[in-house]
């Protein structure tokens, strides 16, 4: 089985580093001086017990690998359309490709009954690039639980979780679905295959959509944002126009909003992955993670005045901050 994760940082490494662990053909496309650490020294994950050094095919070129059975993109919402044509040499006939990227996925309303049916999402795919690119017949939902970080180029440390979820957009449990969440079992991962991967996306973006932006604006831990009655209120009403827009679009909530916004808290002094890279001067995931919850609203006729009001004031921050 030959699998390319394309966008191989914390989350692609240490994917890359479980599965290069067993018997599969697997490659890493990155750059800079992690990339240059990959070649010369392999790929370092430490995890809880001890740590393990794998030789990787790195590269930050993809042409030369030709098609694969899987391409994992592990790259945030925003980065994925510019590098299209660097992607697009990893694909072939049978090549799936599987969409490990946070917020609305792109092929949203792929094979979706109803007449919102093949709806493509402007906030998620400018132009239908990714539809055209990678086409939704090739493409497997993935939910990414994991988290970890690089501490040094070359060396992940896994911080916690190792699930995986896969999904088909039509539901069913194909045979592509199986095939790979065998072998991310055997690499040592948890990849169950649901019949319903909007409904797990939407409960992750829950979170993304409210406390990421409330976040980055205020400077706020994800404790303190979820215990502070103001922002907790905002987060609550952001989450509630949300859940009206899954569930018009078919999707059921198997927790409360308050129930996720005090699992939330109990995580602790946790600072949001769209905090860290506005500090970091980085684009941040905004139209994936909000935009994107702003136009669903408008499709499926639901109101969203305080996610709208978020948006502006995050996206004006992003201008502001030079990362827009």
């Amino acid at each position: 089985m030959k699998i390319c994760v394309f966008g191989a940082g914390a989350i692609g490494g240490y994917l890359g580093a479980k599965l290069a662990q067993t018997d599969a053909e697997v490659s890493l496309i990155a750059r800079g001086p992690h990339l240059e650490a990959m070649q010369d020294n392999g790929l370092t994950l430490i995890e809880e017990n001890g740590y393990v050094n794998v030789d990787v095919i790195a590269s930050d070129t993809a042409s030369f690998l030709g098609p694969q059975d899987y391409v994992f993109i592990t790259l945030k919402a925003h980065s994925v359309p510019p590098v299209l044509d660097k992607i697009a040499p990893l694909i072939g006939p049978d090549t799936t490709v599987v969409s490990a990227v946070n917020g609305v996925p792109w092929w949203y309303f792929y094979g979706l009954d109803g007449p919102l049916k093949n709806t493509r999402l402007a906030s998620v795919d400018p132009g239908d690039a990714q539809w055209s690119t990678f086409t939704p017949e090739k493409t497997l939902g993935c939910v990414v639980y994991p988290a970890a970080e690089v501490v040094q180029p070359g060396v992940i440390r896994h911080i916690e979780g190792n699930r995986f979820t896969l999904g088909e957009p039509s539901g069913e449990t194909s045979d592509r679905a199986r095939a790979l969440s065998k072998k991310l079992i055997e690499a040592g991962l948890k990849a169950p295959v649901r019949p319903k991967i909007r409904d797990e996306i939407w409960v992750k973006l829950w979170d993304n959509l409210s406390f990421n932006p409330i976040s980055a604006l205020t400077h706020a831990t994800l404790d303190e944002l979820c215990t502070d009655p103001g922002t907790r209120a905002l987060a609550r009403a952001m989450m509630v126009e949300a859940q009206a827009i899954a569930e018009a679009l078919g999707v059921t909530f198997p927790i409360t909003v308050d129930k996720r916004i005090n699992g939330a808290a109990a995580v602790g002094p946790h600072r949001t992955s769209m905090w860290q890279d506005l500090d970091a001067g980085r684009p941040m995931e905004i139209e994936a993670l909000v935009g994107a919850v702003s136009e669903l609203g408008r499709l499926v006729g639901k109101p969203t005045p305080m996610i709208d009001a978020v948006l502006a004031l995050i996206r004006l921050r992003a201008a502001t901050a030079g990362v827009g």
